[in-house]
């Protein structure tokens, strides 16, 4: 199996610490995602690589909760989350520009998530990765530009 990413960039006018504490607090998400409308904490997290928290995905089609654990926490520079047993990373990375930080949402639809999705839908699997990654693609110009806005308002 291969694994299926997507990564886009867009421009913040904020410090890339500042960009990153915002990206980094994952109760924060349902301010930028088109999907995931809420995240909350596991007891004790503070948002260190090894911490977990939940996440709860609305689209027309249903409801659903994963649990995430992150795996990269260095603040300025970047920070990333697995979904389920490495079944799909999620990320931002910052770069310092001119005044400014270019600002990158990562997602890799792993072979663990694929193997899970050919486990769990049988035939359908390849329709429903298709989906996924179409939700990705769409999704992560969406959440850019809404990280963008609030960073610079803020």
């Amino acid at each position: 199996m291969s694994e299926l990413r997507h990564a886009a960039s867009v421009t913040v006018a904020a410090a890339p610490e500042a960009v990153y504490d915002l990206v980094s607090d994952v109760t924060r998400t349902g301010e930028w995602s088109p999907i995931c409308q809420e995240c909350w904490w596991d007891e004790g997290a503070s948002g260190q690589v090894g911490d977990g928290f939940t996440g709860r995905n609305v689209t027309p089609e249903r409801t659903w909760e994963s649990r995430s654990r992150v795996v990269a926490a260095d603040r300025g520079r970047e920070f990333a989350w697995e979904v389920g047993a490495g079944y799909v990373r999620w990320g931002y990375t910052m770069v310092p520009v001119g005044g400014g930080t270019e600002l990158t949402e990562h997602w890799d639809f792993l072979p663990a998530g694929q193997a899970f999705f050919a486990e769990r839908f049988g035939e359908s699997a390849g329709e429903r990765i298709a989906e996924r990654t179409r939700q990705a693609h769409e999704g992560i110009p969406v959440t850019l530009a809404a990280i963008k806005r609030i960073a610079e308002s803020g």
